[in-house]
């Protein structure tokens, strides 16, 4: 999903948290209590690493209310849309290998794929959001409750719509078009999108707790799903089946294991240091808030730590936030098994800005 514009000027602002006497982690712990207790979340963790090392993690509140279970920095929660970074890493590597271009028109790897009126689509233009495919059609898309076996079958719900502009010409968020990205890593590889992700990203940065959510596959310290209403209400959210949008956000995990995950993309064991310059480079497609690059919203420069890039989620109990401060090699990340907590998950991720800073000295 697309940031708010309150976003637009976390970057260039200091929240004074620095000049409590209180050490950060306990500082840290504060934010999530507080988060819980005003009925921001049911569930919440957080942590940070530096220079790849796990430095702080912490829990609030529930991954299962009723059953009274605690969510901590271990309990398996939706990331929603942190995983088109991970789709578009998997594409890049395989850039890197010389096996796809990224300014090819994608019927060379999708033959059966139609062509469009408006123009032909490129890998470059999926990854950053202006192939021109729309988003989902209606809430009942959005909300999806049937079950797609396979990437081809998601990608027939909207191969044959008409593009809601030009490719190439301006940003569009759509989570289909990182569902033909993952279609493509299948076609190309000769894997499924699970199987290439499993061995060539979670496996190289240690990812253990991290997959698909595959339909009614329950496991322990996974997360029960949870919404906060536009009145505040809390609740439990009704299952909804994310089988329709694995490469965009279909992936569960952990904060420890997203943590590792920055850390790994930070010290370049997942691709090339020039490969992610090419990523974070901004097209200036996208005209209203946050840049977009290849796979990653482009916060800007912060005046104390330097860019800032990163990926925010949300959909159906998940509200998530991971964060990327290369200048000063930290990770952060948020995640909420609550929908509609955006707010609160992203005042946290900027307030520990200066926490991870302090941890530094």
């Amino acid at each position: 999903m697309k940031l708010s514009v309150f976003m637009l000027v976390f970057l260039f602002q200091t929240n004074g948290i620095l000049a409590q006497p209180t050490s950060f982690a306990t500082q840290a712990k504060e934010l999530l209590d507080k988060a819980v207790q005003e009925q921001q979340c049911i569930g919440i963790a957080a942590g940070f690493a530096i220079n790849g090392e796990m430095t702080w993690q912490q829990g609030a509140g529930f991954r299962d209310q009723e059953g009274e279970l605690d969510f901590t920095p271990a309990t398996a929660t939706r990331i929603a849309s942190i995983t088109k970074p991970m789709t578009a890493i998997a594409i890049m590597q395989l850039y890197e290998q010389g096996k796809l271009k990224l300014d090819e028109p994608i019927q060379t790897y999708l033959p059966d794929y139609p062509r469009k009126k408006e123009g032909e689509i490129t890998i470059r233009q999926l990854l950053q959001h202006s192939s021109g495919i729309d988003g989902y059609k209606n809430t009942r898309e959005q909300e999806n409750q049937k079950h797609y076996p396979t990437l081809e079958d998601a990608v027939n719900i909207f191969k044959n719509r008409d593009l809601v502009a030009p490719p190439g010409q301006s940003f569009h968020y759509t989570t289909y078009g990182y569902d033909v990205l993952g279609l493509i890593i299948e076609r190309v590889t000769g894997m499924t999108y699970e199987t290439y992700l499993q061995i060539n990203i979670w496996d190289k940065a240690l990812m253990s707790n991290t997959g698909i959510e595959h339909e009614n596959v329950v496991f322990p310290d996974k997360s029960k799903l949870y919404h906060k209403n536009d009145k505040g209400k809390l609740s439990s959210a009704d299952p909804t089946d994310v089988s329709d949008r694995i490469p965009g956000g279909g992936v569960y995990s952990t904060i420890s294991d997203l943590l590792r995950f920055g850390s790994a993309i930070q010290n370049f064991t997942l691709i090339k240091e020039s490969t992610f310059a090419l990523m974070v480079d901004d097209p200036h497609l996208k005209t209203q808030g946050n840049g977009y690059g290849l796979g990653w919203y482009l916060y800007g420069e912060n005046p104390k730590y330097g860019n800032v890039y990163g990926h925010n989620g949300t959909q159906t109990g998940a509200s998530t936030f991971l964060v990327l401060l290369p200048e000063v090699q930290t990770t952060i990340v948020v995640l909420s098994n609550t929908s509609g907590a955006m707010q609160a998950v992203s005042d946290i991720a900027i307030k520990l800005f200066d926490l991870a800073h302090e941890a530094r000295m």
